[in-house]
């Protein structure tokens, strides 16, 4: 059964926030971004909305990067590159291993694929052009 959301001012901050960057932001940031603007704001509001709002299929996570959950509000299909310097995480839209690879795992494993995800690691371009003036 789901579950019925109330309209909320900082949920609708929250999500707000999460649409207009692109950086793939922590709860955390989130956090500190709204706060001054939300005095009442806990660190525990926003992580039940991130929570709500990825089972809604509104946000997905990322995953993990340097200890922290990163969340996005692009639930288009795409790729992401993790910096492992500067811990960035930015979006490949146009790298994506499409149905193709679900089919295939579906097919050789007997599983019901939903989705997947495609992460690259590395090193971004700007900490590449910082260690050549090093």
């Amino acid at each position: 059964m789901e579950r019925a959301t109330r309209y909320s001012r900082k949920r609708e901050a929250i999500l707000s926030a999460l649409k207009e960057t692109d950086s793939h932001p922590t709860a955390e940031w989130l956090y500190q971004t709204l706060k001054p603007e939300h005095q009442d704001l806990s660190l525990g509001t926003v992580y039940r909305n991130l929570t709500l709002f990825r089972e809604q299929g509104v946000i997905r996570s990322v995953g993990v990067v340097d200890g922290h959950e990163r969340f996005d509000a692009n639930t288009e299909n795409h790729s992401h590159f993790v910096c492992r310097d500067c811990h960035a995480v930015i979006d490949i839209p146009k790298v994506s291993a499409g149905g193709e690879i679900e089919r295939s795992v579906s097919e050789q494993y007997g599983f019901s694929v939903e989705h997947h995800d495609l992460t690259f690691y590395g090193t971004c371009s700007q900490c590449m052009q910082k260690e050549t003036k090093v």
